[in-house]
């Protein structure tokens, strides 16, 4: 059973934006701290940010702040968290991972193991 759907990968080119977007159909996930990752070719996967529960606090992996901002909308329907990345470089080329943990923020910035991931989006910046 699928119960992260990523979606908004694609190939664009090096300055570029993308915006990703996780789709969590379930609204148990309204409890959830969830996050993005990635992991490139040959590289171990990488937190790239978080977002708590209730969206009012985040954390950013060191590299990415100030180009990667993450946010949610805990809605009536579903639970969506969005990746905004801004002037993308090639070396963020990498299938992009949304996760979910229900003990928390902290889990995820450890890179722990996550109670849910989705199946991953890729993203290709070309130089």
């Amino acid at each position: 059973q699928v119960h992260l759907v990523e979606s908004g990968g694609g190939l664009v080119q090096a300055g570029d934006s993308l915006r990703l977007s996780c789709t969590a159909s379930e609204l148990l996930f309204v409890n959830y701290a969830m996050g993005w990752f990635r992991q490139a070719p040959g590289k171990e996967r990488e937190f790239l940010g978080g977002v708590n529960w209730n969206g009012d606090t985040a954390d950013y992996l060191d590299s990415v702040k100030g180009r990667f901002t993450i946010s949610r909308d805990n809605a009536d329907n579903a639970v969506y968290v969005y990746l905004q990345m801004d002037r993308l470089k090639p070396e963020d080329t990498a299938v992009y991972l949304c996760a979910a943990d229900i003990r928390g923020l902290h889990i995820l910035v450890n890179n722990g193991q996550v109670d849910y991931w989705g199946q991953g989006t890729q993203v290709t910046v070309s130089s």
